[in-house]
């Protein structure tokens, strides 16, 4: 059994934390004027300078040292242990106001208005010719 500690792979916790903030590589990338490609080096670099972890850190909105102190094992326990039935969070209970179901009648049925229009509009512009 091994007593070798985890190494602090910066790279990693920089794309978990991109990850679960449901951003792209790409996106990053923008915000960096970078490529996707030297992105994903950096995501693959054990370390990183600190200028640029400084930058990085800010277009995710944490701070440097969240990502040095990140631990996915962490976030799971905070997961865990605050989101139980009736869960509270910040202060704010997520209790829907409304059915999402309807909501979705009401954008299928939306969608369907729009794409009827457009099927007459085509059909207009056909018997013009």
């Amino acid at each position: 059994m091994s007593t070798a500690t985890k190494p602090n792979h910066i790279g990693r916790k920089i794309s978990r934390i991109r990850e679960l903030r449901d951003m792209k590589q790409e996106a990053l990338a923008q915000a960096l004027g970078l490529s996707q490609q030297t992105v994903s080096a950096i995501e693959n670099s054990e370390t990183i300078d600190e200028e640029k972890l400084q930058e990085i850190a800010k277009i995710l909105g944490v701070t440097a040292e969240g990502i040095k102190n990140f631990s996915e094992e962490a976030v799971l326990n905070i997961i865990g242990n605050t989101l139980n039935d009736g869960s509270v969070i910040n202060g704010n209970a997520y209790n829907c106001t409304f059915n999402p179901l309807d909501k979705v009648v009401e954008l299928f049925e939306r969608l369907v208005q729009s794409e009827k229009e457009k099927v007459e509009f085509l059909q207009k512009l056909l018997k013009e010719k």
